[in-house]
Protein backbone atom coordinates (compact mmCIF):
# COMPACT_ATOMS: atom_id res chain seq x y z
CA UNK A 1 0.00 0.00 0.00
CA UNK A 2 2.54 2.52 0.85
CA UNK A 3 4.19 1.57 -3.23
CA UNK A 4 0.92 2.75 -4.36
CA UNK A 5 1.10 5.79 -2.31
CA UNK A 6 4.69 6.89 -3.42
CA UNK A 7 4.07 5.88 -7.45
CA UNK A 8 1.47 8.13 -6.93
CA UNK A 9 2.35 11.15 -5.51
CA UNK A 10 5.55 10.58 -8.17
CA UNK A 11 3.12 10.37 -10.88
CA UNK A 12 2.92 13.24 -12.84
CA UNK A 13 0.95 12.16 -16.06
CA UNK A 14 -1.96 14.10 -14.99
CA UNK A 15 -0.48 17.39 -14.08
CA UNK A 16 0.77 17.15 -17.74
CA UNK A 17 -2.71 16.80 -18.27
CA UNK A 18 -3.67 19.51 -16.61
CA UNK A 19 -1.33 21.88 -18.32
CA UNK A 20 -2.01 21.27 -21.74
CA UNK A 21 -5.81 21.79 -21.22
CA UNK A 22 -4.92 25.01 -19.48
CA UNK A 23 -2.57 25.81 -22.76
CA UNK A 24 -5.47 24.84 -25.33
CA UNK A 25 -8.40 26.78 -23.18
CA UNK A 26 -5.91 29.84 -23.45
CA UNK A 27 -5.00 29.60 -26.83
CA UNK A 28 -9.01 29.02 -27.93
CA UNK A 29 -10.10 32.28 -25.51
CA UNK A 30 -7.59 34.13 -27.77
CA UNK A 31 -8.72 33.24 -30.69
CA UNK A 32 -12.21 33.97 -29.86
CA UNK A 33 -11.21 37.57 -28.85
CA UNK A 34 -9.13 38.11 -32.26
CA UNK A 35 -12.34 37.08 -34.11
CA UNK A 36 -14.79 38.79 -31.94
CA UNK A 37 -12.75 42.04 -32.99
CA UNK A 38 -12.20 41.17 -36.72
CA UNK A 39 -15.76 41.23 -36.95
CA UNK A 40 -16.15 44.13 -35.51
CA UNK A 41 -14.47 45.44 -37.47
CA UNK A 42 -15.48 44.22 -40.77
CA UNK A 43 -19.00 45.03 -39.87
CA UNK A 44 -18.25 48.49 -39.54
CA UNK A 45 -16.10 48.79 -42.98
CA UNK A 46 -19.33 46.65 -44.56
CA UNK A 47 -21.45 49.64 -43.91
CA UNK A 48 -19.25 52.37 -44.96
CA UNK A 49 -19.10 50.99 -48.03
CA UNK A 50 -22.69 49.93 -48.35
CA UNK A 51 -23.59 53.85 -47.57
CA UNK A 52 -20.61 54.97 -50.03
CA UNK A 53 -22.99 52.19 -52.95
CA UNK A 54 -26.10 53.66 -52.40
CA UNK A 55 -24.34 57.24 -52.43
CA UNK A 56 -22.61 56.63 -55.97
CA UNK A 57 -24.63 57.80 -58.87
CA UNK A 58 -24.73 55.61 -61.37
CA UNK A 59 -22.39 56.16 -64.22
CA UNK A 60 -23.76 54.45 -67.18
CA UNK A 61 -25.48 56.66 -69.79
CA UNK A 62 -27.84 54.67 -72.38
CA UNK A 63 -25.00 53.30 -74.27
CA UNK A 64 -24.80 56.35 -77.02
CA UNK A 65 -21.99 58.09 -77.12
CA UNK A 66 -22.39 62.11 -78.15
Amino acid sequence: MTNFFQNFLKDEDGAVTVDWVVLTAAVVALAIGAISAIGTSVDGLAANIATDVAGAGSGGGGGEEE
